[in-house]
């Protein structure tokens, strides 16, 4: 098991069922931000762009909001990393080059 050294993951409780049940663990030093930086940053863009700005009733209406934005900022939205293109255009478009005898699923 390899996690973060976040306190649910340093407990007692935790650490302890982990070697009950003979599971390694292994634990990235502290501070270590370069090892899920990109998640990072995409759950604070989608934080601040989309559950922040808006009070929702239910938890299938954040659902349905968080499902749109991710399909806007997948498809639609550029990305200045990407050359302004979107990030299952690069995908489909590097898929295409490295496996161009296969049959690939087109992203519109």
């Amino acid at each position: 098991m390899n996690t973060d050294q976040g306190s649910q993951f340093t407990s007692f409780a935790w650490t302890d069922r982990l070697r009950r049940s003979g599971v390694r663990i292994s634990m990235d030093g502290k501070g270590r931000f370069l090892d899920n930086i990109f998640i990072e940053r995409l759950w604070r863009t989608l934080k601040y762009e989309c559950v922040y700005l808006h009070a929702r009733e239910t938890g299938s209406e954040t659902k349905a909001a968080i499902r749109k934005w991710m399909t806007v900022y997948n498809h639609q939205r550029p990305h200045s990393a990407l050359g302004g293109k979107p990030p299952a255009l690069v995908y489909w478009q590097r898929n295409d080059i490295n496996q161009p005898d296969q049959l690939v699923q087109r992203v519109t």
